[in-house]
């Protein structure tokens, strides 16, 4: 059977709690150099929207586990899709050349079109507004590196969240965890949406919605920060009502828990100062590297290569 990647709600802790072993025993291979678990598989990626981090820690994961990539970085204007090929045609064309495609779109719930058309595992980089689950699998694997635990913890989401799809989805999937408390913090224009509030209501998960960062910034243990997304806005007006509200500076440092750590999905635009960087509790870059472990583990998963003995044999050599 096909396990497709398009959403986080698809995910059950059993499975995350899986999968952050997987991606332990891949960091394990990295540093030791790569292995040929997947030699002889190919993986397409095929990015509608520009990428820098998602595409290559895919393009990267992939290499390191000994398979091979055929790549289009911009698939608007460099595949048939300019000649106006439908996306459910180029899925069913791109099945018979590759084992698993890694799909970038710009249009909400493209993932889901292409996992009903493909024969080959589809997982979902991002859809517009919409979701980005790998990257909000990283996010959770980061925060349990980094804190040794998930359940328990106190996040401010702050910045774009009507159009932040690595926030919808890292939403979906705190809701696995127990007692975790969640501060929404957003200019009034990019709320979080009505259908997340729903969903963290059904699993009982709290939250609160504040526009002041400071006043929240002691409170949690992890600050995830996010870009105001200007390609996502109707008009420039609108955008501009949203930039600039809210900068990570040292100001903002002194009124953070010397233990708590600073995310960010990347890349920033001024909304984290350079002078950050060298605090402690700046994870964002740890936070990147991540990605390619918990993305080899996942492509591992999707192509069968689910034996942990045969991985961590793997990893010893």
């Amino acid at each position: 059977m096909i396990r497709h990647i398009v959403g986080a709600k698809q995910f059950a802790r059993s499975e995350l709690e899986t999968l952050f072993y997987l991606a332990d025993e891949m960091e394990a291979i990295e540093r030791n150099g790569g292995s040929q678990l997947l030699s002889g598989k190919i993986m397409a990626s095929l990015f509608f929207e520009p990428s820098t981090r998602t595409r290559f820690s895919f393009e990267s994961a992939m290499c390191r586990l000994g398979g091979q990539v055929i790549s289009t970085e911009n698939a608007s204007q460099f595949s048939s899709a300019i000649k106006g090929e439908t996306l459910e045609d180029t899925i069913r064309v791109i099945s018979g050349y590759a084992d698993v495609i890694v799909m970038r779109h710009y249009e909400v719930g493209a993932a889901e079109r292409a996992a009903a058309v493909a024969e080959v595992p589809v997982i979902n980089a991002g859809d517009g507004a919409g979701e980005h689950p790998t990257q909000a699998l990283l996010d959770i694997y980061t925060i349990r590196k980094e804190r040794g635990i998930v359940d328990g913890t106190s996040i401010a989401m702050v910045g774009d969240l009507t159009y932040g799809r690595t926030v919808h989805s890292l939403c979906f999937l705190l809701a696995n965890y127990n007692d975790v408390t969640i501060y929404f913090v957003s200019p009034p224009n990019v709320p979080i949406p009505g259908k997340v509030k729903e969903f963290l209501q059904q699993k009982g998960v709290r939250f609160y919605e504040n526009d002041r960062l400071h006043e929240v910034a002691g409170k949690v243990d992890v600050l995830y920060q996010t870009r105001i997304q200007k390609e996502r806005f109707p008009n420039r007006a609108e955008y501009e009502k949203a930039a600039g509200h809210y900068t990570v500076d040292y100001e903002l440092l002194d009124k953070m828990n010397e233990r708590a750590i600073i995310m960010h999905p990347l890349p920033r635009a001024g909304e984290i100062l350079p002078e950050v960087d060298a605090d402690p509790r700046a994870a964002y870059f740890r936070q990147a590297k991540n990605g390619v472990y918990i993305r080899m583990a996942l492509l591992a998963h999707a192509l069968g290569k689910r034996d942990i003995t045969a991985i961590q044999t793997a990893a010893r050599y």
